[in-house]
């Protein structure tokens, strides 16, 4: 096993499951992370305003994404339809993650430990 900081992320539009195999500090064995999960917005006076909440709360969900990357070398993102390529794009604008490895995949919805075996089996771990 690599001494890599690694992460991977299975993402749709109302929740993130991360499994990392690092802390702050050092790499060892992948566990998985609280999950995040998105603001829903309801009910908006108009388009426009629903538009920019929406926006609004999808960039919130990305940041408390990203703060779970912290430190990673190499990104796995996979989970259903195109909100994989917006976190990376996302991460790309972040100057701290301009240079991550990312690698994107598509799949359905899992379980938290099916999301972990995959990671492992991703980074060969």
């Amino acid at each position: 096993m690599s001494d890599k900081k690694l992460a991977g992320i299975w993402i749709d539009t109302e929740k993130a499951i991360v499994a990392k195999n690092h802390d702050a500090q050092n790499a060892f064995k992948f566990f998985l992370c609280n999950p995040v999960k998105a603001e829903i917005q309801h009910g908006n006076s108009s388009e426009n305003a629903g538009n920019n909440a929406e926006r609004t709360n999808r960039i919130k969900f990305f940041k408390e994404v990203e703060h779970l990357l912290i430190n990673s070398q190499e990104v796995y993102i996979t989970g259903p339809g195109k909100i994989q390529e917006e976190l990376k794009h996302y991460l790309h604008d972040t100057a701290q993650f301009k240079d991550l490895k990312i690698t994107l995949d598509t799949s359905q919805q899992m379980s938290d430990e099916k999301v972990l075996e995959m990671v492992k089996k991703h980074f060969n771990a």
